[in-house]
């Protein structure tokens, strides 16, 4: 358990030693966790920065650690997955913090003391909004901001507990603070796309107000984003649902979020560099996607019936491409679908959290891909909202479908519909990833995504 880097002079060697056996427990049970069903079997200190002293009563540390667990059977060998925390140390939780305890540390600097997730904590959550605003640099850790944008002191913050993959606390409804858990060195597209979106003047992406970067061993990291808090906007699925649950047209508001998906798709394109598909890339992606299905059908039984008809839709892109047939890629959002977008009272639509799939490499996030990508994600999304009102509603996922396609061209001056191959492609692979994560997480939504795999391949077969 070697302690390779140290951000803070101040901070003890024996830090992590005496914190293992409660992260150990501890770090398996959130929900940002991506080690999940494999054993915890060790840590290594990739860098610690103590925000606030240990001799106080309250201790604030900021770590980087490495997890270490067996490797899945079949996989290639690789460092653990590398996490940020903030521990809290107090000598003793008050009731109102019980939610975020860690546990009680026996040995060590903080013997005696109780540790816990700091972000639950008011004061914690302070400090790290002081430290944007008056851009402070401790140890490694840079906190930057953009200079025309005021952050004003004093803002009272709170937890978002209904989280994910990352951790957010809301300042006075001014500000949200996406802190990312499982990083990566390199350019996150969480901060370099919505900050490229703002330069271009694009309205339907909150611009980042500030930032927390470090370098470590020459390579760089981005750790967490704070943007406008979009207040009283409405979450994009939570909304289908309630539309569909009091069986209320969405039309008009799959159009306009069409056209805020064309707006950002469009800004992108100028903000950044686009590169033109030809015949080996797109083999490349054809292949991708057949290896993903002969995959995906070995490990859910289910999909194998439909897998020769669903290769057609492969196929078929391959063919396109072996005639000469070229598509244009750029920078998209690369994990759309109604929980990435928020709606104001007035009507307006924003478009949220462009950090990509987690779970797949940077380098691969980050690379230039074709819009319907993110709309086949949207359409997917459209399609799970309806089936999880009942049967009867796929009538309301296919006016969703022909809405947001039509408010897509309006802006862009091309209907996503235009270009079949491309999008059913897309659509099924996504669904097929659909299938795959059902069957492995919530086996009760498995039929959603399984009707449309049994309704592509009808299509494909006739």
């Amino acid at each position: 358990m070697a302690e390779s880097v140290t951000l803070s002079g101040t901070t003890s060697p024996g830090l992590l030693a005496s914190l293992d056996p409660l992260l150990r427990e501890w770090l398996p049970r959130q929900r940002w966790f991506a080690g999940k069903g494999r054993p915890v079997t060790g840590f290594t200190l990739v860098a610690a920065t103590e925000l606030l002293p240990a001799d106080g009563r309250l201790a604030l540390y900021h770590l980087l650690v490495r997890v270490h667990q067996p490797i899945a059977l079949g996989a290639e060998p690789r460092p653990g997955d590398c996490y940020q925390l903030l521990i809290g140390a107090r000598e003793a939780l008050p009731p109102r913090l019980a939610p975020a305890l860690i546990g009680h540390v026996e040995e060590g600097p903080l013997a005696g003391r109780t540790v816990y997730e700091a972000l639950h904590d008011p004061r914690p959550a302070e400090v790290l909004l002081e430290a944007m605003r008056t851009q402070a640099r401790i140890g490694g850790l840079r906190f930057e901001r953009e200079t025309a944008q005021e952050i004003r002191p004093g803002l009272v913050p709170r937890m978002v507990t209904a989280e994910q993959s990352n951790s957010s606390v809301v300042y006075g409804d001014t500000f949200i603070l996406k802190l990312l858990r499982r990083i990566v060195p390199g350019v996150n597209p969480d901060l370099e796309l919505p900050l490229a979106l703002a330069h271009e003047g694009c309205p339907r992406v909150p611009a980042p107000t500030a930032w927390l970067t470090a370098e470590l061993a020459g390579e760089s990291y981005v750790l967490a984003v704070l943007q406008p808090f979009l207040q009283g906007a409405a979450d994009g699925w939570e909304l289908a649902l309630r539309e569909l649950a009091k069986g209320e047209d969405f039309g008009a508001e799959a159009r306009a979020l069409g056209r805020a998906t064309a707006e950002v798709h469009t800004a992108l394109a100028r903000a950044l560099p686009t590169v033109t598909l030809g015949h080996t890339q797109l083999q490349l992606l054809a292949d991708g996607m057949i290896e993903r299905l002969d995959v995906a059908a070995q490990a859910v039984p289910a999909l194998r019936p439909y897998a020769p008809a669903l290769h057609s839709a492969f196929s078929a892109l391959a063919d396109l491409a072996a005639e000469g047939r070229t598509w244009t890629a750029q920078r998209i959002h690369g994990d759309l679908h109604l929980g990435q977008c928020l709606r104001s009272p007035a009507g307006q639509w924003w478009l949220i959290d462009f950090e990509g799939e987690p779970s797949k490499p940077l380098a691969e996030r980050r690379m230039p891909q074709p819009p319907l990508r993110d709309i086949a994600g949207m359409l997917r999304s459209f399609d799970y909202a309806a089936h999880s009102a009942g049967p009867h509603a796929q009538g309301w996922a296919e006016a969703c479908r022909a809405a947001y396609c039509s408010g897509y061209a309006e802006v862009s001056g091309s209907d996503p519909r235009t270009d079949p191959v491309l999008l059913r492609a897309y659509e099924t692979d996504k669904a097929i990833y659909e299938v795959v994560y059902e069957a492995r997480h919530r086996p009760d939504w498995l039929p959603v995504p399984m009707a449309a795999i049994e309704r592509y391949a009808l299509s494909d077969l006739t």
